[in-house]
């Protein structure tokens, strides 16, 4: 007998389900999720949690002409499951595979491209003023994390929510959490239980009491909606979104399929903004997850029976592995040593510091603007050494506070770039391959690039030294960590990794490998090559790059990161600056174009970032040696 859940291939057919069914369906899915992602990994706690809330969503709402709007698209698992997916899902985050998150191609279902917490009520916003003015029907339903009320995008959207806005109904799906558990003001109001029951109880003994009253009694219970707005504001912080406009429902049990559904049919058609306040359970239905949240947020493939991780194919550190533990080292040694991250403490690997000196390591929330100018004020008078965590691909986020509130202060920030280079699991919303480009803008901004975990840690001892704004990025990706003795890096100062009279490579951080076996693949053709790591992308060390260039016939530059404002693009401004017309050009790394996830070597190789294609690309460009 088939499943309920291999029978739908339309949200539509849920029409068609009894309650019980349903139940049995959420059952289901809960499994179906488990067994593919204990072997793809994925987004897990987040998408356990919201099932019972999506049948209800699609169940209540008609998906596409309903517009659902998930904020983050990660919690978006069930969706693609109950709008036709399901055979495909084995194929999650895989090369041509299923996204982990909404995307637009898969799925007239999926409306946006959504990697990033804090949009999905400016959007729906939008979509909604696009509706009216267009005179459509169609309901908005932005989807919240708990997480996105963190956002200063979430905040500025709601103080713009027209008050008579129709059809627009926003769910808060509170788990309180977002990777880590939640911080700051905002969560101290969901936490506090909003429309209390306690307020509504003494409510509703008043109105008796009051309406007993002889002569005055109907009058004043009539006035009953005023107590229970002053009672409110007395024991309960619903008037919270009541201020921007929005009408308070709930709390109720995000993970009770009846009583979801009644709320949302009740709400469907209202001619004012509304909020749902749903309360789930991160990682429902996994005992591992739900007492152990975080790692399970972002799961690598586990044991299908016990729940517990595989061990790593690696026993080599990750490069943020090194950096959590050498800075909370340095930590440890300098008490002037700082850490911000925007909500990323364990990603991150600060967890250990933010446990040791919890004064010293700051979570902010999912606010990476605010990270980065709050990084700013810090260092204010560089009394402090100030080191500002945060992902490749969250920076984009915060390219003004860098600019005007960092590199134009002449504050001594380091901002650590954690998740640089193709982010192959999360794809096109995750890549971390455009910092350098936006970065490389900046007057007096320094871009370095470690090779291994020894560098990394010189970068991060010498940084504070050079007295400007220092990026030092950095991979997810395994690393050697040899017990060297930690040397002081001069500023711009790169390093020759092998001499060669032929030819120069140029290869950016962990691409030095890649280098190296183009030229052991060079030298059988007869070809001798120079590699260079420049270590520093900015300010580059000229007087290397002239020595190796001026003799050479041919440059190559490798890097893991796109070429458009790159490297490639930085050396060949040198090269074009200091004259050296001589020299052939080739740029290795990502090309003009979104990129989607797939698997790290397939996307290598597509892109031509290989010892074989690079050498061969070489050779073809060389003139052919005279045979005598």
């Amino acid at each position: 007998m088939n499943s309920i859940l291999e029978t739908l291939t339309h949200p539509e057919q849920l029409q068609n389900l009894s309650k019980d069914e349903l139940k049995t369906l959420a059952q289901e899915i809960r499994v179906r999720i488990i067994d593919v992602l204990s072997v793809t990994g994925g987004h897990l706690s987040s998408n356990l949690g919201i099932v019972e809330l999506t049948i209800a969503l699609h169940r209540v709402f008609n998906s596409p002409q309903d517009k659902l709007i998930f904020d983050v698209g990660h919690q978006s698992y069930v969706h693609k499951l109950l709008t036709g997916r399901n055979m495909r899902f084995p194929t999650l985050r895989q090369t041509d595979g299923l996204s982990g998150f909404t995307h637009p191609p898969e799925s007239p279902h999926d409306l946006f491209y959504s990697g990033h917490a804090g949009n999905a009520l400016s959007l729906g916003l939008g979509m909604a003023k696009n509706r009216d003015l267009r005179d459509q029907d169609a309901t908005i339903i932005p989807i919240l994390g708990d997480a996105a009320l963190t956002c200063g995008l979430t905040l500025e959207a709601m103080n713009n929510i027209p008050r008579k806005l129709k059809k627009f109904v926003v769910v808060l799906n509170d788990n309180a959490m977002a990777i880590s558990k939640n911080v700051g003001a905002v969560t101290n109001i969901l936490s506090r239980f909003f429309n209390s029951p306690v307020a509504n109880n003494i409510y509703e003994e008043l109105t008796e009491i009051i309406s007993k009253i002889p002569g005055y009694g109907e009058t004043l219970a009539t006035q009953g909606n005023k107590i229970k707005e002053s009672l409110k504001n007395l024991v309960s912080t619903a008037p919270f979104f009541e201020q921007f406009g929005l009408s308070y429902v709930g709390p109720i049990d995000g993970h009770d399929i009846n009583k979801l559904i009644s709320a949302l049919e009740a709400l469907k058609d209202v001619d004012h903004p509304t909020l749902l306040h749903v309360l789930t359970v991160k990682g429902q239905g996994m005992k591992n997850a739900i007492n152990d949240p975080t790692p399970y947020h972002g799961a690598k493939p586990f044991d299908r029976v016990t729940g517990e991780f595989h061990p790593p194919k690696s026993s080599r550190p990750t490069f943020p592995k090194i950096f959590g533990k050498h800075i909370l080292k340095m930590a440890e040694e300098d008490p002037r040593i700082v850490a911000i991250t925007p909500a990323m403490p364990v990603g991150s690997c600060l967890n250990h510091f933010m446990k040791r000196f919890p004064d010293r390591c700051i979570d902010v929330g999912i606010a990476e603007g605010h990270s980065l100018t709050y990084a700013g004020g810090m260092a204010h008078g560089n009394k402090l050494k100030v080191i500002a965590c945060i992902y490749s691909s969250f920076l984009q986020r915060a390219f003004d506070s860098i600019y005007h509130d960092i590199s134009v202060q002449r504050s001594n920030v380091v901002i650590a770039i954690d998740r640089c280079g193709l982010n192959t699991g999360d794809g096109v919303t995750a890549q971390g391959l455009y910092d350098i480009a936006f970065l490389n803008s900046m007057p007096d901004m320094i871009i370095a690039q470690p090779r291994n975990g020894h560098i990394l840690k010189e970068l991060l001892e010498s940084a504070f030294d050079w007295n400007r704004v220092a990026a030092i990025r950095y991979p997810n990706l395994s690393t050697t960590d040899d017990d060297l003795v930690i040397e002081k890096r001069e500023l711009g100062r790169g390093e020759l990794l092998a001499d060669g009279k032929d030819v120069t490579l140029i290869s950016l951080g962990h691409m030095a490998d890649v280098a190296l076996e183009a030229r052991a693949l060079l030298l059988e053709e007869g070809v001798e090559a120079s590699v260079i790591d420049p270590i520093f992308v900015k300010p580059l060390d000229e007087e290397l790059l002239l020595e190796k260039l001026r003799d050479s016939s041919a440059v190559v530059t490798i890097e893991e990161h796109a070429l458009q404002g790159g490297l490639g693009s930085i050396i060949n401004n040198f090269i074009v600056q200091k004259g050296l017309t001589h020299l052939k050009v080739l740029n290795f790394g990502i090309p003009d174009e979104f990129i989607e996830h797939g698997k790290y070597s397939i996307l290598l190789e597509k892109f031509g970032i290989t010892p074989r294609a690079i050498s061969e690309k070489l050779l073809a460009l060389l003139p052919k040696p005279t045979v005598v």
